[in-house]
């Protein structure tokens, strides 16, 4: 990619922790970090924030009254954009703020849509705090940053297509820097319900209950988490970047029902193939794998790597099988364990997949990001 861009900081909140060292220990552990909870009517294994972090959002809510009649959602991106806030790269005018979700502010909408059910009428606040857009504005009224901010919702993809869309604007000149990102809190009982329905949630009580990337598997195994990440980007030159973004591919493929991936994963042999440009492909050293824990899913994803790469195949690893699938924000979480490796020069299996490589350097990591209705996208990501 022409005039790289820079990352120049990353700000999360997952059941991964909330700082760079709690993460990093929580992902050298072998152990995943399910709980089974009564979400809704039912008993599922879901992926929970800490109760520091849950105080942090609770923090939020009594020091600023405007804070408490917002979604979650909006509460997780805003913990995640202080995190990500770098000051070298962050502000005013020349920082955009583009933030997206697939679900957005779902449990108030439940919460309203209730209590509109029982009374025949709705909240004051109904309308304002379930709309998509709050999380950019309100993450730009926090960091009082003035650049141009947006929402935006592409299912699963939404955290990596906000980075897609930060790169545009930047490559335009219409914004210096940018911070992008996801934010989803999904566990509660209707969207719990939506994942049954569909046969694709872990239902077995297993030492990991997630299998993502058991080729062997039986049964879909997907399980929800709570999260946010967001990204600051930038064009300028920077001293010293996390990480360098030397390629971005997106792609889709045509729907065959509303979940659709081929068994071959046609957009993501595209994307793939578009983020790495007239890269060697064996100097991909490894791939963060959406990875969703599906046997539909993982199937198609891996087939997609092994039509690319053929007879040079990169490490491949996941880390939903650890923290689950966070829906928008998982991408951003991806990307974040993609700059940790090479950080730390350490790759991360998954312990109980039959993919064992592990790459003899890490200097070039591919990140995928794939969501319902066949849309997908790649980011490579090296060290400068």
């Amino acid at each position: 990619m022409k005039n790289t861009v820079s990352i120049t900081s990353i700000g999360t909140i997952s059941p991964l922790g909330k700082n760079s060292e709690e993460i990093w220990k929580n992902y050298i552990s072998d152990d995943h970090l399910f709980e089974l909870k009564k979400v809704g009517a039912q008993i599922s294994w879901v992926g929970n924030l800490s109760e520091e972090i849950k105080k942090d959002v609770s923090s939020l809510k009594e020091k600023n009254t405007k804070y408490r009649y917002l979604d979650n959602s909006v509460l997780y991106a805003i913990l995640a954009a202080r995190k990500a806030c770098d000051t070298t790269a962050i502000n005013g005018h020349d920082t955009g703020i583009n933030i997206g979700s697939s679900r957005g502010a779902t449990g108030l909408f439940e919460k309203y849509h209730e209590e509109f059910l029982e009374t025949g009428k709705s909240s004051t606040y109904s309308s304002p705090s379930t709309t998509l857009g709050n999380i950019s504005s309100w993450v730009a009224q926090d960091l009082q940053l003035n650049g141009p901010e947006f929402s935006h919702s592409v299912t699963c993809s939404t955290g990596m297509h906000a980075i897609l869309n930060a790169i545009a604007w930047i490559k335009s000149g219409m914004a210096k820097s940018f911070m992008a990102g996801g934010s989803e809190a999904p566990l509660t009982g209707f969207t719990l319900a939506q994942m049954n329905a569909m046969k694709i949630y872990a239902s077995e009580n297993i030492d990991f209950p997630c299998r993502s990337l058991d080729m062997e598997k039986s049964k879909n195994s997907m399980i929800l988490s709570e999260g946010a990440g967001m990204v600051g980007l930038t064009s300028k030159d920077h001293s010293n970047p996390l990480a360098i973004i030397k390629g971005i591919g997106y792609a889709n493929e045509k729907l065959k029902h509303g979940a659709s991936l081929s068994r071959n994963g046609k957009c993501l042999q595209d994307s793939m193939k578009m983020a790495m440009g007239n890269m060697n492909k064996k100097e991909v050293d490894a791939i963060v794998m959406h990875a969703p824990g599906t046997i539909g899913g993982d199937l198609a994803e891996v087939n997609a790597v092994k039509a690319v790469f053929q007879d040079k195949f990169p490490a491949i690893t996941s880390n939903k099988w650890k923290t689950g699938h966070s829906f928008a924000a998982s991408g951003i979480l991806s990307l974040e364990m993609a700059i940790l490796m090479l950080q730390k020069q350490q790759f991360l299996p998954v312990p109980f997949s039959e993919f064992k490589h592990e790459p003899d350097k890490l200097q070039n990591i591919l990140v995928n990001s794939v969501g319902f209705g066949g849309n997908a996208v790649s980011i490579l990501v090296g060290r400068k």
